[in-house]
C-alpha cells in the first residue's frame, strides 16, 4: 500500500471542495449545466489534475502527457474548474462558460479548450477512445498513462463494452477507467431505469482488473491510482462509490440536480454547504 502524507489529503479535499464551488456557481451563473454528477466527480477530479496527471499546463499539448478523458461530458463545469484552476487557461474564464464564441462551451471540445484531450458530448464514446489512445502509446512506445472517467448511466450503453473489449484483447495496462456510481440519472435511480449490477462480475468478465472504492475517500482514490499504475497484464478499472450532488444538503441523491441550475436562493444555500459564505 503507498503512503500519502496528511498533507497531501487536506491540500486535495480543499482543492475538492473548491473546485465543486467553482463548478455550482458557473452553473448557476450560465442558468444551466449539471451539478449532481459534477459534485460527485469532484474529489477524483481533485485527486487527478493536482497529483496525479503527469501533465504541463504551460505545454498542454506536450507529447508525453498523460491523457485524460472527460466521457460524461455533460459535467464539463468540473473540467473547466479543474483546468482553470490548474493553470490552463486564467479563472476569470469562468464566467464565459456556455457564451457564444468563448473557448469554454457547454461540453467539453479538443478544438477549442487547451488540456481537453477529447471532444465529449454523446456520452459512452471515452472507453473506446481511451483504448485508442492507450494502444497508439503502446506502438509509439510512449510512457503516457490514459484516464478515462465515465458516469454509471454511460455503462448502460453498449458501445462502453466495445471499447471495454478492444482494451482486454491489447491487454492494455496504461488505461485506467474511473466508473462515478452515485446511482442516480436523469430519469432517476440507475438501478430502476438499467439496473447495472453485477457492475464488478461484468468488467471482471472483459478481463479487467477491477478496484472498489469509496469516491469520496481521498487516500483510497490515491491508493487506487497507484494501484493502477502497478498492473501490467490488463486495463483497470475504479469503480468509485459516490453521491449525486455530494456536499450540497438539497442535492444529495436527488435525480431532479442530474441537469437543473440552483436559482438565487439555493445558490446561497449550496455555497453556505461548500463552506463558502
Amino acid at each position: 500500500m503507498s503512503y500519502h502524507p496528511e498533507s497531501l489529503i487536506l491540500e486535495l479535499e480543499e482543492v475538492a471542495r473548491q473546485l465543486r464551488i467553482d463548478s455550482i456557481e458557473m452553473i448557476h451563473r450560465r442558468g444551466a449545466g449539471h451539478p449532481g454528477g459534477s459534485l460527485s466527480a469532484a474529489d477524483m477530479m481533485a485527486a487527478l489534475y493536482f497529483h496525479q496527471l503527469n501533465i504541463r499546463p504551460q505545454e498542454p499539448e506536450w507529447d508525453s502527457r498523460d491523457r485524460f478523458i472527460l466521457s460524461k461530458g455533460h459535467a464539463s463545469a468540473l473540467l473547466y474548474a479543474a483546468l482553470g484552476r490548474r493553470g490552463y487557461f486564467p479563472v476569470e474564464d469562468f464566467t464565459q462558460w456556455g457564451s457564444l464564441n468563448t473557448h469554454l462551451q457547454g461540453h467539453p471540445d479538443r478544438l477549442k479548450t487547451p488540456g481537453v484531450d477529447m471532444t465529449t458530448g454523446i456520452l459512452g464514446h471515452g472507453v473506446a477512445v481511451g483504448a485508442g489512445m492507450a494502444l497508439a502509446a503502446c506502438m509509439d512506445q510512449k510512457g503516457y498513462h490514459v484516464y478515462v472517467l465515465v458516469g454509471d448511466g454511460e455503462c448502460q450503453g453498449g458501445i462502453v463494452w466495445e471499447g471495454a473489449m478492444v482494451a482486454a484483447k491489447y491487454r492494455l495496462s496504461g488505461l485506467t477507467v474511473i466508473v462515478d456510481y452515485n446511482d442516480v440519472q436523469l430519469d432517476g435511480a440507475v438501478h430502476d431505469v438499467m439496473p447495472l449490477e453485477p457492475l464488478v462480475k461484468k468488467w471482471e468478465s472483459f478481463n479487467w482488473m477491477v478496484l472498489q472504492i469509496n469516491g469520496h475517500d481521498m487516500r483510497q482514490i490515491l491508493e487506487a491510482l497507484d494501484t493502477a499504475l502497478q498492473i501490467h497484464h490488463c486495463p483497470t478499472v475504479i469503480i468509485a462509490h459516490t453521491t449525486k450532488g455530494k456536499g450540497v444538503s438539497f442535492m444529495e441523491n436527488k435525480a431532479v440536480w442530474h441537469g437543473v441550475a440552483p436559482n438565487d436562493q439555493q445558490i446561497k444555500q449550496a455555497l453556505r454547504d461548500l463552506g463558502k459564505e
